[in-house]
């Protein structure tokens, strides 16, 4: 076991994030559902790879009703004990590595806020290719000027949530190029506008983030921060 799965294995990151994000989750499914009825996917079986607690898969079901199968994978035992509560008939779970699963597939996969956390993603994303039609990724874009100035930011992320890698839009587009994923489609989503802010720096850029995004997307995010990337690969 390395370092890194021991944060999850052993506590510590429920630890530093008792709630787990869950309080997010709802507006994530928000997302998900958009980029779905966006590209007219309508799938009858859902993975999450990586499920934390299982709250956004909760969330997807209310969402797309009960005639989809959600699966959630996770290898914390805290997390998994949190979400195996949630299950039902057609929502499940399941305490494992999904690249040990060899028969494990489905129509969409998640991986949301995921492969920032993983030492080699290159080979997660590579093993993982033909387990679904379709991936969605979240990926938060923690490389911004401000961040980098900052440097605080990119420190916090990494003790408190684990980010092991950074990313920008088109680094995180070029990953999947050289992996040969084809990309359906891509929105930027703004938790630090959309969500409470968890600070008084975050409260105080919401307005400046929001006007500078209204006259142009891009810069925006580059400068300010504050934004992550939803992306249907295929």
């Amino acid at each position: 076991m390395n370092k890194t799965e021991k944060l999850y294995i052993e506590g510590e990151y429920l630890k530093n994030n008792p709630s787990w994000h869950a309080e997010d989750s709802s507006w994530k499914a928000v997302q998900i559902v958009k980029l779905l009825d966006r590209n007219k996917i309508e799938p009858n079986s859902i993975c999450e790879v990586g499920c934390g607690v299982g709250e956004i898969l909760s969330q997807l079901q209310k969402k797309l009703g009960k005639k989809v199968e959600f699966w959630g994978y996770e290898i914390s035992p805290q997390a998994y004990e949190i979400c195996k509560n949630k299950e039902n008939s057609k929502l499940h779970f399941a305490l494992r590595d999904i690249l040990k699963e060899g028969s494990a597939t489905c129509e969409v996969m998640l991986l949301i806020d995921l492969i920032e956390h993983l030492e080699d993603y290159y080979d997660f994303l590579r093993k993982i290719k033909d387990k679904s039609q379709f991936k969605i990724l979240h990926i938060p874009l923690d490389l911004s000027a401000q961040g980098v100035l900052r440097k605080t930011p990119l420190l916090r992320s990494r003790k408190l949530a684990g980010h092991l890698h950074y990313f920008n839009k088109e680094l995180a587009l070029q990953l999947l190029k050289d992996l040969e994923y084809k990309i359906l489609d891509v929105v930027y989503t703004s938790g630090a506008t959309d969500l409470p802010a968890r600070s008084v720096v975050s409260f105080i850029s919401k307005l400046p983030r929001k006007i500078l995004y209204y006259f142009n997307q891009d810069f925006a995010v580059r400068l300010l921060g504050g934004y992550s990337l939803l992306v249907l690969v295929k």
